[in-house]
């Protein structure tokens, strides 16, 4: 005979039976042995998909329909009011990816990254070299410059706030005593873009610095060492020793640092709330007002989310194949 339909079917499938025994034994042994570490990771799983996955999943769901404050369903006292949205597929998406407002966003939004995480890191990498020679009152430097990044992100927000008030503001005071006249940071545009960005430069600096420095504890002395015995500059070094040195622990850091920034809510929404008008709002800001201002647009709202993950996916994945290129395993 040909066999039994079950083989016949594991041979349609490309799949054996024994074949199937054998992933399947290996997966019970797998578990017999790691039972203790599947025990103590099963919290945390459940955990992170009952505050990730479900709201993930919900605010997917509701960028593909059409609900509002209006259509959503609520109880008032004793009365429920059922929810009246409808699905309507990529409608949202279709809007939002065909309006200028969105590219507008996407354009300052990319700007405000790549402008941040550069000063960031390029700040945050001379400082780590200067941290890393022999200076007096080293640990008192690390201390202060480290200082920023102690504050909640709100705090900070309110006192550059403060700082940068038209009126009463202390960097004002400063031009004025100078001989300068009062700036209206906040009130222009282009003004207020450089105030954010300057906001959360200082922000976000002593993480990359402190990040980069032990890097360059981690690359043996030795290597600059021969590198001065053999002639090499300063330069030179820097480029053959410090540069590759680091490439690990700068490639992780830009990645977190372009993620953060994309989604970095609180400086913007606290210190300009995304004006004058609307010139210094970010996607995620946007995102916010959409479900949370005026009549609140939760399916727009949840899909300007969602085409914010998706670019930061396919951002990340860029970014990791483009280090697989250069032998990076990440």
């Amino acid at each position: 005979m040909n066999g039994t339909t079950s083989d016949r079917a594991a041979d349609a499938t490309g799949v054996r039976g024994p074949g199937r025994r054998e992933k399947a034994g290996t997966a019970r042994r797998a578990m017999a042995r790691y039972w203790y570490a599947w025990v103590m990771v099963a919290p945390v799983v459940l955990v992170t998909g009952l505050l990730i996955g479900w709201p993930l999943a919900r605010g997917v769901y509701l960028s593909l329909t059409d609900a509002t404050e209006a259509t959503m369903g609520r109880t008032i006292g004793v009365n429920v009011i059922p929810s009246t949205y409808e699905f309507v597929g990529l409608e949202n998406y279709v809007s939002i990816l065909g309006s200028g407002l969105f590219w507008e966003k996407l354009i300052w939004t990319v700007v405000w990254t790549v402008a941040c995480v550069g000063l960031h890191y390029g700040l945050g990498l001379g400082l780590a070299m200067l941290l890393n020679r022999k200076l007096r009152f080293r640990s008192t430097y690390r201390l202060l410059l480290i200082l920023p990044w102690a504050i909640p992100g709100f705090v900070a927000a309110f006192i550059w706030r403060y700082l940068y008030n038209s009126d009463y503001g202390v960097i004002n005071a400063m031009l004025k005593a100078a001989g300068f006249g009062a700036v209206g940071w906040l009130d222009d545009p282009t003004t207020a873009k450089i105030a954010v960005i300057a906001v959360n430069v200082w922000m976000g600096v002593p993480f990359m610095m402190v990040a980069v420095l032990g890097g360059l504890q981690s690359i043996p002395g030795e290597l600059y060492e021969a590198a001065e015995m053999d002639g090499a500059t300063p330069w030179q070094r820097f480029r053959h020793i410090t540069v590759p040195g680091l490439r690990t622990v700068s490639s992780t850091v830009v990645l977190l640092g372009t993620i953060w920034t994309f989604n970095m809510f609180p400086v913007i929404f606290l210190i300009t709330r995304g004006g004058p008008g609307s010139s210094t709002e970010i996607l995620v800001t946007y995102a916010y007002r959409e479900a949370f201002t005026s009549i609140r647009n939760y399916s727009g709202s949840a899909a300007w989310g969602v085409i914010i993950l998706l670019l930061l996916v396919v951002l990340a994945l860029v970014y990791r194949r483009a280090l697989r290129r250069q032998g990076e395993v990440w």
